[in-house]
């Protein structure tokens, strides 16, 4: 594969970084192309632009990924027929949202996916209460006026910085972030974290509301037998419109979608992709592009 590092903006100006790997035996001939983000928070370096940092905004991360379809179909050797995206985590949710109103993506796989809004809004297995979320924007409305007055965000506290007495999710994602497997000084899961107010669009903005409007292309879900978070994927392809799929991986937890490759179902991507952009294989075919880990 030829790699070369790429920028493009999107439409709010902000730059975006990304990694764009093409077949060396390419030829001349139109490749399909998959967009691929990483997971929520550990997106490659944090390479876009834009002050200040560990901002996220479910618009602008949606906006994130068309604009990443806009710059890989301008490029001369893609096949704009032919474009797929993967969103991995917290970033599947995300990328669910995207492909729902960006026509030109032909097929979607979210792997190991977690419904942010959800999450932010009703926290983990939806167990927060009305009164609960009421008091959380209470705070958050009121931490505005302090940012503003300050100049600046104030952060919620570092993420992944184990005390004891975690539950095992937890231990798990600072096994990935914490470690070589996952760590970058600047990846706001490895130790940072993100605004104290960034939950508050997250909370009014439900990521899943047309995800029925992603039909009649097809949507792969993926996510591990043991995850803490399968039931955002089981929940997501219910409300999901045929042509679907939900791939549970046998003794799989959440993490390990990231960078287990004898979990990670390769074969299975490459049959979907197979099928629905008509190319032969994810990991070594000569007719594919791939734009991978903008800075989003």
């Amino acid at each position: 594969m030829d790699h070369q590092k790429v920028t493009f903006k999107n439409r709010y100006g902000i730059t975006l970084a990304a990694d764009v790997y093409l077949p060396k035996d390419r030829g001349n001939k139109k490749l399909a192309a998959l967009v691929i983000s990483g997971p929520f928070g550990a997106v490659k370096e944090q390479e876009s632009s834009g002050e200040p940092r560990n901002i996220a905004s479910p618009d602008i991360n949606t906006e994130d990924f068309m604009a990443a379809v806009d710059f890989i179909g301008l490029q001369p050797y893609v096949d704009r027929e032919r474009i797929g995206v993967i969103g991995i985590c917290g970033m599947g949710g995300i990328a669910l949202n995207a492909v729902a109103v960006d026509k030109r993506v032909k097929a979607v796989v979210a792997s190991t996916m977690y419904d942010m809004s959800r999450v932010m809004s009703k926290g983990y297995n939806d167990s927060v209460t009305p009164e609960q979320r009421e008091q959380a924007l209470e705070k958050m409305s009121l931490q505005r006026w302090e940012d503003a007055a300050n100049g600046k965000p104030a952060y919620q506290p570092a993420y992944n910085k184990l005390k004891g007495g975690e539950a095992q999710f937890l231990v798990d994602y600072a096994d990935y972030y914490m470690t070589k497997r996952g760590y970058h000084p600047r990846a706001v899961n490895s130790g940072n974290s993100w605004s104290v107010t960034t939950p508050m669009a997250f909370m009014n903005f439900p990521l899943m509301t047309y995800i029925k409007e992603i039909s009649p292309r097809p949507i792969l879900f993926i996510h591990g037998e043991k995850a803490h978070s399968l039931y955002f994927s089981k929940t997501a392809y219910e409300a999901a419109n045929q042509p679907k799929e939900l791939l549970i991986v046998k003794d799989a937890t959440h993490v390990d979608l990231y960078d287990r490759m004898d979990k990670i179902p390769f074969d299975n991507i490459t049959a979907f992709f197979n099928k629905n952009l008509s190319f032969r294989s994810l990991c070594s075919d000569p007719g594919r592009a791939r734009i991978r880990d903008a800075g989003i």
